[in-house]
């Protein structure tokens, strides 16, 4: 696609002020969402702390990687298990996992460095980083349609009136992204957002009047106890009050490390399909320049930052290279205001209290097309592939079967994702079983 904003461009600061808005609000949900079910009484993780952490560890991506790549880093769900764990040990043990697992980032990325990045593009060529991409995406299908049917928290919960408001939300966004104004074009989301947010106000409000509690999609209970100006429960200061009073020995650091350590190594396939996928909606390969080595030392160092702050491990967020792909703006100042803004409202009780208030439809609305753009990019990476050829046919079917099927590896304590799973054996069955004869690639060049 053509680009509107390219990476170094600098939007008129009014609108881009709402461009990263539009990036806030893209990421917010999932960031806020993984400190609640990780602590939801708040004591050791809080949602501002969360949301401060993220925009401390995305300006710090920013920086290591020389403002090349446009990517926001937000907390990530692969570590909700492990940090469900650490809060046994409390702060410093949230906090040392962070450790661990950005430590993982940074022995890869020097080895990256001393080895190059070559290796990376002939172990996941196009007949497997597109199919990964693509099962990104659509392994988040799920999510958007538990979001959509009011469903994410239990099934009795099923309601139309939140499909409807919820495809609504959709449709607006995908009519300002294809018939709006070239501004309305750069925030769809927004407008989307906002759009259905005024409707399901419209509907809470006659449901009040009404007492029809089935139309009420407002949770204003997220406003009450609210603070104009708050100060986040920020990790370190848990962490320099408590200390290590609740580890017991080198058998708790050891358990922390077990716990995060082969997360990380997880997450790191899901980083490279990431980066992958950024660089053809950019037409820039991010693998060689800035270089994965920067791209892997942003992204493990980030995540110490951000858990320094907030307590959750950061990763790369589809949500954000999706909003990049349907705005066509890859400027990275919008992603340095988005992560300015951050950290500026996580001290702003109001928005966070906004933002948990939007029901669950509408944000499942818009990640139809957020998650949907992410899995078409993967698809358009496979149109370069020869699926006549068995080979390439075997490589992206074990990919996707796998995938969607939902195959993990439980290796004692550690779980492998579907994903990883998928892209492992797809990585297998490339290697072995799709070498080249030299007349093939001969052929493969004219």
């Amino acid at each position: 696609m053509k680009l509107v904003y390219n990476i170094n461009d600098r939007p008129p600061l009014k609108q881009n002020l709402i461009y990263a808005l539009q990036q806030l609000l893209a990421i917010m949900a999932a960031t806020l969402l993984v400190p609640v079910l990780v602590d939801g009484s708040g004591t050791y993780m809080s949602q501002p702390a969360a949301l401060c952490g993220a925009g401390f560890g995305t300006l710090f991506y920013l920086f290591m990687t020389q403002k090349k790549s446009p990517v926001f880093l937000g907390s990530s769900f692969a570590f909700i298990g492990p940090l469900c764990g650490a809060v046994a040990f409390g702060f410093m043990g949230i906090f040392l996992g962070a450790v661990f697992a950005g430590l993982v980032y940074v022995i890869i990325a020097l080895i990256v460095k001393k080895t190059g990045s070559a290796w990376v593009n002939k172990l996941l060529p196009p007949v497997v980083i597109g199919p990964t991409v693509a099962l990104i995406g659509l392994s988040l299908c799920g999510s958007a349609v538990n979001n959509l049917t009011n469903t994410a928290v239990a099934a009795e919960n099923y309601s139309l009136v939140h499909i409807l408001v919820g495809i609504i939300a959709f449709l607006i966004t995908v009519f300002a992204s294809t018939k709006g104004s070239k501004g309305m074009k750069l925030i769809p989301f927004v407008i989307g957002i906002l759009g259905a947010y005024v409707i399901a106000l419209a509907l809470t409000g006659i449901g009040y009047l009404t007492g029809w509690d089935y139309i009420k999609l407002i949770n204003f209970g997220a406003f009450e106890g609210m603070k104009i100006f708050q100060v986040p429960n920020f990790t370190f200061v848990g962490m320099f009050k408590e200390g290590f009073s609740k580890f017991e020995g080198f058998s708790t650091v050891l358990n922390i490390f077990m716990l995060f350590a082969p997360v990380a190594l997880v997450v790191l396939a899901e980083h490279i399909a990431d980066h992958k996928n950024l660089g053809s909606i950019i037409e820039r390969d991010l693998i060689t320049e800035p270089g994965l080595h920067r791209t892997l030392l942003g992204d493990g160092v980030g995540s110490i930052i951000g858990s320094f702050f907030g307590g959750c491990p950061n990763t790369t967020y589809g949500e954000s290279v999706g909003c990049v792909a349907i705005t066509g703006n890859a400027s990275v100042s919008t992603i340095a205001i988005a992560a300015i803004y951050c950290i500026v409202l996580s001290f702003f009780g109001p928005f966070t209290a906004f933002v948990n208030s939007i029901p669950s439809c509408i944000t499942g609305g818009v990640c139809i097309a957020l998650y949907g753009f992410i899995a078409v990019s993967g698809l358009k990476m496979v149109q370069k592939v020869d699926l006549n050829d068995n080979r390439n046919l075997f490589v992206v079917a074990a990919i996707l079967v796998t995938g969607i099927g939902g195959l993990t590896l439980n290796l004692g304590p550690i779980t492998i994702s579907a994903i990883a799973t998928a892209l492992i054996l797809g990585i297998i069955v490339n290697v072995v079983f799709n070498k080249r004869t030299a007349e093939e690639k001969v052929e493969d060049a004219e």
